[in-house]
Formats: structure tokens, sequence, C-alpha cells
């Protein structure tokens, strides 16, 4: 319920900062009203502004903001935000196009006045923006190159358009709209100096050492970290955090998943992490001792958050690791809680910490199911992909009312909670953690 109603309350507080600058409109005195296509075209561009100005709040991992949110829909939601945004602020002049085709003179970046050029600049900004975030893959464009690239456009967009804004001096002439867009602007740059200055700082403060390197299977490997001169953090088992082996002001990190107790005594953290990219590919070369920066804990991919009797855990390769991290601090709570764990695999090779759920089966009351794409000649488990045949053949019929955990690549979690929805399985009780967030 809690969870509910903060969640209830950030949407209200981002609805209203949106719609803050046209209501005031409604409320003090304004300048005499124009053509109505041009003042819807001054509300859309309002609106787009102010959701330019936002976009900052969903990927700044503000921890009051993460606990109420998966990170995965906030990045989710910036994505679609962000395009939504540039489709408002092109109907901005488009709309101004149509109510006097003599303003598309304005597009003449040589003789306009520096308030059009602003905008026009700025339009370019914003779809250079969309282009390369929606297609940065396709342009295999490097993600840290992208990341700077990205808050480049931001800065040129924002700032140019704010320009506009100003120098056009029709509802911004009145008093309390210039105060208001100043406040705002100044609510975005704390943000961003937090994001960039702030953050950085705290996590030079607090450097942790390589305590330890264990290759584990499926070409994955364990890294933990110890805390070096500070006491370290406290995490909940599921819960993620972002590493990098930089200097944090360079902004090349990325997000891995705690995979140890959260009952840990001896304030080692640690993290399995399976070689797929540039970043992954380079831990076994790692040293002892090596300075590693940590940002975390993130997320509510957690047990401890939710109302849990009987816990459901679904995974695919190394999705097992905050799946891990919940089942090795149950063990270490000696919890009497009932569990599945439905772990899907390419190959028995493959499986990462299979001797040790061997061991965990002996002290927590789980129920294990490796589902093998590419079984042995000799297996007798359940192959293929994880379905809704092989969880109801599992499950007893009370399976309804359990609480499930789905982590791994996204077309395993959309298959999976297709599958939990065709079971009739509600989705309050349905958790994910997937990894295509940036």
């Amino acid at each position: 319920m809690k969870n509910k109603a903060l969640t209830t309350i950030w949407i209200i507080m981002y609805v209203l900062m949106v719609f803050l600058p046209l209501g005031l409109l409604f409320l003090f005195p304004r300048p005499e009203g124009r053509e109505f296509l041009r003042e819807v075209s001054v509300a859309l561009g309002f609106l787009g502004m102010a959701l330019l100005g936002l976009q900052t709040i969903p990927t700044s991992r503000l921890k009051f903001i993460t606990r109420t949110f998966p990170m995965d829909t906030l990045y989710r939601l910036h994505h679609q935000l962000s395009v939504f945004t540039f489709i408002l602020v092109l109907s901005h002049p488009i709309l101004l196009f149509i109510n006097n085709p003599n303003t598309l003179r304005l597009l003449n970046l040589i003789t306009a006045p520096w308030r059009a050029r602003a905008a026009v600049i700025s339009l370019i900004g914003m779809l250079l923006l969309v282009v390369t975030s929606v297609w940065r893959e396709l342009l295999k464009v490097k993600y840290d190159i992208w990341r700077w690239i990205h808050d480049g456009l931001s800065f040129l967009a924002i700032g140019l358009a704010l320009y506009h804004m100003f120098k056009v001096n029709h509802y911004m002439a009145l008093t309390y709209q210039r105060v208001l867009w100043l406040v705002m602007t100044g609510i975005w740059l704390a943000i961003i100096l937090y994001i960039r200055v702030v953050r950085p700082i705290i996590m030079i403060k607090r450097p942790y050492k390589v305590a330890e390197i264990i290759e584990e299977r499926g070409q994955s490997w364990s890294l933990c970290l110890q805390p070096d001169g500070h006491p370290g953090l406290e995490f909940e088992a599921g819960q993620f955090a972002w590493i990098t082996l930089e200097n944090p002001f360079i902004f090349r990190e990325n997000p891995f998943s705690f995979s140890n107790s959260s009952e840990h005594e001896d304030n080692i953290i640690s993290f399995t992490i399976k070689e797929l990219g540039d970043f992954t590919s380079t831990l076994s070369e790692l040293k002892v001792g090596q300075t590693v920066y940590v940002d975390g804990p993130y997320g509510n991919f957690s047990m401890d958050e939710h109302e849990c009797q009987t816990l459901v855990f679904i995974a695919g390769g190394i999705g097992s690791a905050p799946v891990m991290s919940m089942l090795r601090t149950m063990r270490d709570r000696k919890s009497e809680k009932k569990s599945y764990f439905f772990y899907g695999n390419p190959t028995w090779d493959s499986i990462i910490y299979r001797e040790e759920l061997e061991e965990i089966k002996k002290e927590l009351d789980v129920e294990i199911v490796h589902v093998i794409e590419k079984p042995p000649e000799d297996w007798t488990g359940e192959a293929g992909f994880i379905t809704a045949d092989i969880m109801r053949k599992h499950l007893p019929d009370e399976y309804r009312s359990f609480t499930y955990f789905l982590c791994g690549p996204l077309p395993m979690i959309n298959a999976v909670e297709s599958a939990l929805t065709k079971m009739h399985v509600p989705k309050g009780h349905i958790f994910s953690e997937q990894y295509e967030m940036a």
C-alpha cells in the first residue's frame, strides 16, 4: 500500500510540473489571446519544453525515486517520453507555419533573428538525440561515447530552447512565468550537478578494492569487493549497483546485480558477471587490490520489498545472480519459506552456481527445476524453454497466490510474463528485472 501511494504521489507531481506553466495562465492575468492555431502551438511548445527538462529525472538514479519505480521502467519511460517530447516540440513550429506561411522564412539561419535560429538548432539537436538513442546499436556507437553525445545534445537542445522562449517574450514577459521557468531550470541544473559532479565525488571518496575473482561456469566471474577506508554499503537481496574501473567522472559504468547474501557480516559485496561485452570480457584480467568504484544500491526487485509467503524465482543464464542473492540470504536467515526456482540455460555445463544450488537444496525448502535448451543425451529433466506447462507441472494448485521474481534477457522476460498471464497469475504478484535499460 505504501509503495502504491508513493507511486501515485510521484506521478501526480510529475504531471503537475509538466502542466504548471499552462495552468498558471488560467489563474493569473495574461496577454490577450491570438489566433487559435498560434495559441495551440505555444501550448505545445510549453508542454514540450517542460517535458524536455524533466527528462533528467527518470535516468537521474535519485534513490528516493528508484525505491518506488523499477529502473527498467524508468528507462523505458524516458525512452518513450523522449520521442513524445520531440513530436510535441516539432508540432510547435509546424502549427505556426500552417497559421502563417510567412513564418517559414524563420528557417533561414542566415537571415532569421537569433531567437528563431536558437529554436531551429535546438530542434535539430533533439532530432539527433532521438536518432542516436533509438538506433544507437544499429549505428554501432559505443555506450560511453553515446552518453557523452547524449549529454552534449541535451544541453544544447534545452539551453537554446530556453533562450528562444525568453527572447520571444510574449507569455514569458509575465513575471510569474519567468520566475517559474527559472525555478524549473534551477531544479534541472541541480539534478545534472548531482549526477555529473556530486555523485562521482561520493564514489571517489568511497572506493572498493578487488578482494577475490572467482571463475564460474558459463563464462562468468564472481567479483568480490571490499570497502577501502569506509564501512561499505547495505543492500537488499535482488538489488544492483553500477560499477566502474575508471575515474567516476568518465561515466563509463555498468549495472550488475549483487549476488552475495545481504546478511553478509564481512562488508564484502560480490557480483557475478558474464562475459558479454567490452567491459565484462576484461574481468579475468582484474588484479586483487585493484580499485573499483561502486554506486548503489538501486532497485526494488527484492523479496524484502514485497509481502511474500511462497516465492517462485524464474531466471535465464546470468539472470540467476539476483536470485542467488535471495537464496543465499534466505539460507543465512534460516528461512522456512517454501520456494521454487525455474532456471533456464543453454546447456548443462553452462549452469552457473550448479554445485552450490545442490547444497542450498539441503538447507532450504526449495525446489530447483533446471530447464535446458540443449540437454545431454541422458537428460531426464525439463528441456527447451520455461513455459506455462513446465511451471504448472511443478507448482501446486494454489500457485496464483505466490510471488514471482523474473530476471533475464528481455525476450525471456516477455515470454514468461505472457505464460504467467495465461496461468491467471495476478500482475501484482509478478516482479521482473530486465537487462535492456539503456
